[in-house]
């Protein structure tokens, strides 16, 4: 068993951060003696920053303090209408200052999901705050200078069509009709199925309402974390995080410069993939070494879905664990 955070768990602090015009809810957890180091976790769709709950105690064995924020859209952070308001350059901003009200210090930095995408954005845009970067599932996709919309993305990976779906309001739509959908839905995409088998998610279409209201009891995720999560999807429902999907051609106007910069990571760099993730599978990291000049540890779960972190977490720890030690060194040993 893995040691895990629960909902108003005593070794976390909840804060609330305002930046960028918005408030930010995060969860700031201290080790009992002085921290070598900061984390900062960045979580995906469609979760909150309570998807890192097996990560952070081990984090703090190892005398880190982490800081786990609801991102723009989630939880108890505010959720804007505007799909503009969700770009990586204005939320990685956001990030930038939220973590200066923490540490003055260059940070590790972590990301899962959408929260892998951003993270390696962030270590682009602010790569002298970065001390080292990884991510869970989610390999770095180069700004490119040549435009596409999402329809022309899904035409070249049409393991990314669910993302129409998403963009366009059909999840929303579905989910939002009853809180029993909301929490089929939360169950359904932590592994719950219908009797029969059936999901609630298809990579190859989006949220199957045929199925919503049959889905069981996620086996991932226990029933206590499931309403707390239902909980805090209830508090601005599924519009924010569904932004997050309509800022392809946002993001790649601001990206235009990143793109011609033929970016290269100065940092040490890791990325954790899944051999079952049907979104995103182990092949897209394929030649993934080219973009690193700090160097990539690249490594693939067996047996393993997109939720990584809660199905496999010894193992993910373990990695994350090594890493951060190959990093920090003599400063991580003194410290334990």
């Amino acid at each position: 068993m893995v040691d895990s955070l629960a909902p108003n768990d005593p070794r976390v602090e909840h804060k609330f951060a305002e930046v960028g015009g918005f408030k930010y809810h995060y969860m700031l957890a201290k080790p009992s003696s002085t921290p070598i180091a900061t984390v900062l976790l960045i979580h995906g769709w469609p979760d909150i920053g309570m998807g890192w709950r097996n990560q952070v105690p081990y984090l703090l064995s190892l005398n880190l303090q982490v800081v786990v924020p609801d991102m723009l859209g989630y939880g108890q952070t505010d959720a804007p209408d505007s799909p503009e308001e969700y770009t990586m350059k204005k939320m990685t901003a956001h990030m930038v200052q939220l973590i200066k009200q923490v540490t003055d210090q260059p940070i590790i930095l972590g990301g899962h999901d959408w929260g892998g995408l951003f993270v390696w954005r962030m270590a682009q845009y602010y790569p002298e705050l970065i001390r080292c970067v990884f991510s869970v599932c989610v390999p770095f996709l180069p700004p490119s200078s040549t435009k596409l919309t999402l329809e022309e993305l899904v035409a070249k990976l049409p393991n990314f069509t669910y993302q129409l779906q998403l963009a366009g309001g059909g999840a929303e739509e579905i989910v939002s009709k009853s809180p029993e959908r909301l929490r089929a839905f939360l169950n359904g995409l932590y592994g719950g199925t219908t009797p029969e088998g059936k999901p609630v998610f298809a990579v190859s279409h989006g949220v199957l309402e045929e199925n919503i209201d049959s889905i069981g009891q996620s086996p991932l995720v226990s029933k206590e974390v499931i309403d707390f999560y239902v909980q805090e999807f209830s508090r601005h429902g599924l519009h924010g995080p569904c932004n997050w999907y309509r800022t392809r051609e946002l993001n790649s106007a601001d990206e235009e410069v990143l793109a011609a910069d033929n970016f290269k990571f100065p940092m040490p760099a890791m990325l954790l993939m899944a051999d079952k993730d049907a979104a995103l599978p182990p092949w897209m990291a394929i030649g993934q070494e080219q973009h690193f000049a700090g160097g990539l540890k690249l490594d693939t779960l067996t047996d393993c879905s997109h939720w990584a972190m809660i199905q496999k977490p010894v193992e993910v720890n373990k990695h994350i664990g090594d890493f951060i030690k190959s990093v920090l060194g003599d400063d991580l040993k003194a410290a334990l």
